[in-house]
């Protein structure tokens, strides 16, 4: 971590921070802290439930941050901030809308991103990896092993993936399990289940892992301590979304950004990480 030994307690970095702070605004939180240093930022594509959407990353030696982009470099809102000592990652291959992939996966939410460039993705990860390493060796804490399941898109069906008969249409919304990251019907999708590492509040959760859940919670009252089997989330064909992002339609504020091949086969470097 030489960058950050070098950068710690200097003017660039102070300055640095407050310029990010400032195109937060009051929606943002506060991200000057002694010892923080921001180590790099740039430009990736999110995978949000509806579709891949523009974000701004900026990666601290201790958090990430993200937002939406109203004015590149000017103004940004919807702030995210993710301990890095929570985050694992895990390398995506391409899809044919997106590439450069990989999945930050913590125990609250998981979602892929997608660099400009593989050489943009490599520089992301390096730093992310060395970021974490130094932490974790730093508290003495282990990898996290649990992380919360990735949405998948709604556009990756159109029926629901649990009963796989209800037809999804404008009467008939998709939703998602929070547990394992499924498109479900509201039939599907009744119930609610209080899990505390996610929300304070019982989020909606399909048939299969409700049923679930209750027996974990069962076995727990009784004493037993043995693991559950856990639901295989995975499924050929599906790749994950994002989880949640108030992914409300932000496209009339927001600037204009290149369409997706525009952004991978441009020269500009939408990254850059500071020495």
């Amino acid at each position: 971590m030489k960058e950050m030994d070098h950068l710690v307690n200097t003017e660039i970095n102070s300055q640095r921070i407050a310029s990010v702070e400032n195109c937060f605004g009051a929606s943002g939180q506060p991200l000057a802290v002694p010892g923080r240093v921001l180590l790099g930022e740039g430009i990736l594509t999110k995978e949000c439930r509806k579709k891949p959407k523009p974000r701004v990353f900026f990666l601290f030696n201790d958090i990430l941050v993200y937002g939406s982009i109203v004015i590149n470099k000017r103004k940004y809102n919807s702030q995210h901030i993710i301990p890095l000592e929570d985050v694992t990652l895990e390398t995506l291959p391409d899809t044919l809308q997106m590439k450069n992939r990989w999945m930050i996966k913590t125990l609250k939410k998981s979602f892929v991103v997608s660099a400009a460039s593989l050489t943009e993705r490599k520089e992301w990860l390096s730093h992310l990896e060395e970021c974490i390493r130094h932490l974790l060796t730093k508290t003495g804490r282990q990898p996290s092993m649990e992380h919360a399941a990735p949405w998948i898109p709604d556009k990756a069906t159109d029926i629901c993936m649990r009963c796989t008969q209800t037809k999804f249409s404008t009467l008939t919304r998709r939703h998602h399990c929070r547990k394992c990251g499924f498109v479900v019907c509201g039939d599907c999708s009744k119930q609610r289940f209080l899990m505390p590492r996610l929300s304070p509040k019982p989020l909606r959760v399909c048939s299969l892992c409700y049923r679930q859940l209750m027996a974990e919670k069962k076995k727990e009252a009784e004493g037993d301590q043995k693991q559950p089997e856990q639901i295989d989330s995975s499924m050929t064909g599906y790749e994950p979304s994002s989880g949640d992002d108030s992914d409300k339609s932000d496209d009339d504020k927001v600037e204009r950004w290149p369409a997706d091949a525009e952004f991978y086969a441009s020269e500009v470097s939408w990254s850059s990480f500071h020495s």
